[in-house]
């Protein structure tokens, strides 16, 4: 009997561990039905990189940072298309657009947007100096035809012969496709392409994001926020994270956290992923106190 006994108690204990085990997941669950979604969560997005202060280090460094993000929707298995790319001399970039398209692709990605700050010795620098240079992520939510609609006549659209690289072709066709929304003076171009028609889809694709997005803010302005991790236009002037090379460390300044393996986390993988699980668990958090706060006024 006491043997026995001793059975029970173990397969007792096993199941309270489970329960438990179980309880807390449903809080988690229950917790997460709490947090109202936002209606951008499930759209695709159109993310815009813009090299910074540091001249051509600048550049380089923003070509990275846009190669971290194209393998980050590889990881994600998101579809990933280039809308624009102006690189710069030396294998930098000094802007591009890309659209991302895909399962929660804005709910993730919405994290990014901000100014990365990178601390390193640039490949010119001959004194072996660490300089700062920066660049700028803007992540725009893609509007479906049903949430953004745009009258036909209040465009503009010129078409011009491209410019830059691209050998004979960019000076026989007028290609290059410029787009104004003329109520608000909002333009986008495109001359990625060699049609004229794949250019004013790309440009017309972009243009929808611009105004979707300053439709946005303006709703968002009227709930003006006070909270540590900002989406849109005041998050976009904030710093958000420090890549730091010789210490080897990358510090998200919006939760005050570090981590290493600068190799690893540029590959925009597992390292990349869980830096932003962090930041929407931190988000949400932030969005579940507001609705407790306002709940209690």
């Amino acid at each position: 009997i006491p043997d026995e006994s001793e059975d029970f108690r173990k397969l007792a204990e096993r199941e309270i561990a489970s329960c438990e085990e179980e309880i807390a997941e449903l809080k988690h669950q229950i917790v997460l039905l709490l947090i109202p979604s936002e209606e951008t969560d499930k759209s695709d997005l159109v993310m815009e990189v813009t090299a910074g202060i540091g001249g051509q280090e600048a550049m380089l460094f923003t070509s990275e940072i846009f190669d971290m993000y194209q393998r980050y929707a590889a990881y994600k298995k998101w579809k990933f298309e280039i809308l624009e790319y102006f690189p710069s001399e030396i294998g930098g970039l000094r802007h591009a657009v890309a659209s991302i398209a895909g399962l929660e692709a804005y709910k993730y990605m919405k994290f990014e947007g901000g100014v990365h700050r990178v601390q390193r010795v640039p490949k010119t620098e001959k004194q072996g100096r660490i300089h700062t240079s920066t660049m700028t992520v803007a992540i725009l939510p893609q509007p479906t035809e049903m949430r953004l609609q745009i009258n036909p006549k209040d465009l503009r659209i010129e078409t011009k012969r491209a410019s830059g690289a691209g050998g004979q072709h960019v000076n026989t066709t007028d290609s290059a496709v410029r787009i104004v929304h003329i109520p608000t003076g909002v333009v986008s171009e495109c001359q990625q392409e060699r049609s004229q028609i794949r250019n004013k889809e790309k440009a017309m694709q972009m243009l929808c994001a611009k105004l979707y997005n300053a439709k946005l803010e303006e709703e968002t302005k009227k709930r003006n926020s006070v909270r540590k991790i900002q989406i849109g236009t005041k998050g976009r002037s904030e710093k958000i994270r420090t890549y730091n090379f010789p210490q080897d460390r990358i510090t998200d300044h919006r939760i005050s956290r570090s981590v290493h393996h600068m190799e690893c986390f540029m590959l925009g993988e597992e390292m990349l992923d869980e830096m932003i699980q962090t930041l929407k668990e931190y988000a949400d958090y932030e969005s579940l106190m507001d609705i407790i706060s306002e709940n209690e006024e």
